[in-house]
């Protein structure tokens, strides 16, 4: 499936869906061919999500910590095919949310007692940018396979240890690592539209070997991780810059996963 597919795969949703049948995650990536660098991560996102969607024929659709930025509006999701709950683990996150889309309030990582949670309720459940800020993970994880439909598919796309600028913001005092970030990046200080959170990088980490035996706990049948390395921080660093980019390129080419900078971790719920 090439990536212009990808990116109008939600106007076949309204077709027969492929279902079960339709291949293996590992499969759908070696279709799509993904860049080593994590600008493709980035780039094609909601495109992934498009084409999982359509591939395995899901359509409820929970984005984890989605709060003030989700991933569409309720125009989009529905041009898409999909129906979009937004979850956050705080209320006033979810009352920022674009009108018209469903909210769902809980702790991804808690006992799953709110009101809000919808236990097999859900075909896909997506993250961005959230599990490194996530306390107990592998219980988040768990707990995604609890609210997952048969068949469900899950994706989390978050940054790795110990791709060394993770590694300094995760050694750092959080009071140092927060001014580096506000001086890089002003629009992430506080108050502005992508505020800066503590992370604790619990199982962020871009090695299959490592987080297999951690999802088979959970319960999930079928495990993917599509590494990335790379990443923009040094871009106003002439030298720096052009010296990260040479060790993540080396990186790249011989599947060094210690250092992965960023990963989509995808996973399928059995339907047994």
């Amino acid at each position: 499936m090439s990536m212009a597919s990808l990116a109008t795969a939600g106007a076949d949703l309204e077709r027969p869906a492929k279902g079960p049948a339709a291949g293996s995650l590992a499969g759908f990536f070696e279709a799509i061919e993904p860049g080593w660098h994590s600008q493709w991560a980035w780039d094609h996102y909601e495109a992934t999500i498009l084409g999982l969607a359509h591939q395995f024929g899901l359509r409820r659709v929970c984005e984890i910590g989605g709060g003030r930025d989700p991933l569409f509006t309720q125009g989009e999701a529905t041009r898409n095919g999909i129906d979009l709950i937004v979850n956050d683990i705080d209320a006033r996150e979810l009352a920022l949310t674009g009108g018209g889309l469903e909210t769902a309030c809980f702790d991804i990582a808690g006992d799953l007692s709110e009101p809000d949670v919808a236990r097999g309720g859900y075909d896909m459940m997506v993250s961005r940018m959230v599990f490194e800020h996530v306390d107990g993970v592998e219980r988040a994880w768990a707990n995604v396979h609890e609210l997952l439909a048969p068949g469900g598919v899950a994706l989390a796309f978050f940054p790795t240890l110990w791709a060394p600028v993770f590694a300094l913001n995760h050694v750092l005092p959080e009071k140092f690592s927060r001014a580096i970030v506000h001086a890089l990046f002003p629009a992430r200080r506080d108050g502005g539209g992508d505020p800066k959170f503590p992370a604790l990088y619990d199982w962020c980490r871009g090695d299959p070997a490592l987080l297999g035996p951690m999802l088979k706990r959970a319960g999930f049948a079928e495990i993917h991780v599509q590494r990335f390395w790379g990443h923009g921080y040094f871009d106003r660093m002439p030298g720096l810059k052009q010296a990260d980019h040479a060790f993540n390129a080396l990186a790249a080419r011989i599947g060094w996963s210690l250092v992965t900078t960023y990963a989509y971790v995808v996973v399928r719920k059995g339907r047994g």
